[in-house]
């Protein structure tokens, strides 16, 4: 008797991961730093930053936090993004890691998930994985962990536009870290890569640049490299500068987070900053957080963006 032979007579489902996401793993993604802010993670700080009177140099702060005060600053911050229609989502644990509060380090969310980071700095690792616990529970896809010897932190990217970024390679962001980084950009559609190199003592871009609105960038000047400059103007940015440098560097006056195109939340104590971007009909938000600023952060710093609308 002859035996017919079969194969499995189905074939594979050759949709896209992207046009799959939203139906089965909810609706997360980002592909810009202004599009309409929907939905973001961060660590409520906890446990992790008290006591520290005498070994906070340890973890690269200035000087040690309040408890209290970091804790309503950070309430304040998360109010004013609900008010705004943002879900905001909390790392519920963390170890005994003071600086986990700053969650934009440890992942870049892409349009299609989380890439999970591998941070430099020695006394950060390991963040991440509670980072990832957060994203599991959240069903937010991770989809690249850094490995190897890559080292790579989130704030070492900048979304210009969604075919367009910003990659820093400095001491927070090695060559491998951004070439894995970037593989995987160039994967979800990402056409044109800046390299910007992140200058000596410094740790991320978003100190010395960010994105305001649709054509309005604002950059520090002094540590922003030619090529940097050029991507955005090439791409009709105009280019706001912040040259006092206690409200750029002290201050973190660009580390300001956009709710949506042409409206941020900065941090208060920066007027000549906050007056150049209002004459450029950039609404401003200012708060208080001068206390979780003794980190060496603000608010873009703390704020892991999960969801943002496309920029139209």
């Amino acid at each position: 008797m002859a035996i017919e032979a079969q194969g499995e007579r189905w074939f594979a489902d050759q949709t896209p991961f992207k046009d799959n996401l939203k139906e089965l793993w909810g609706d997360w993604g980002c592909d810009s730093e202004i599009g309409k802010l929907r939905a973001v993670l961060m660590r409520r700080p906890g446990h992790e930053i008290e006591g520290l009177e005498e070994s906070y140099t340890k973890y690269r702060w200035k000087a040690p936090m309040d408890p209290v005060k970091a804790r309503e600053q950070h309430d304040q911050l998360t109010q004013i993004y609900r008010d705004h229609g943002v879900n905001v989502h909390y790392v519920e644990e963390t170890g005994n890691y003071p600086n986990a509060l700053f969650c934009r380090d440890l992942l870049l969310m892409t349009p299609e998930g989380a890439i999970v980071t591998r941070p430099a700095i020695e006394v950060r690792r390991g963040e991440e994985k509670y980072v990832s616990q957060a994203l599991g529970k959240l069903g937010v896809p991770i989809v690249k962990t850094i490995n190897g010897s890559a080292t790579f932190e989130g704030a070492c990217v900048i979304w210009v536009d969604s075919e367009s970024v910003l990659l820093g390679v400095g001491n927070r962001a090695n060559a491998e870290g951004a070439r894995q980084v970037e593989a995987e950009l160039r994967n979800m559609g990402v056409e044109n890569v800046c390299y910007t190199q992140i200058n000596f003592g410094h740790a991320h871009l978003d100190g010395n640049m960010n994105i305001a609105d649709k054509d309005i960038a604002v950059i520090f000047p002094w540590q922003v490299p030619h090529d940097t400059a050029v991507f955005l103007m090439d791409r009709g940015f105009k280019l706001i500068e912040v040259n006092d440098l206690e409200e750029a560097k002290r201050n973190s006056a660009i580390n300001f987070v956009a709710l949506e195109p042409g409206k941020i939340v900065m941090p208060a104590g920066s007027p000549k900053t906050k007056d150049k971007l209002e004459k450029a009909g950039v609404e401003v938000i200012e708060i208080n957080i001068d206390e979780l600023q003794k980190g060496w952060g603000a608010m873009h710093c703390m704020t892991a963006f999960l969801k943002r609308d496309k920029v139209k």
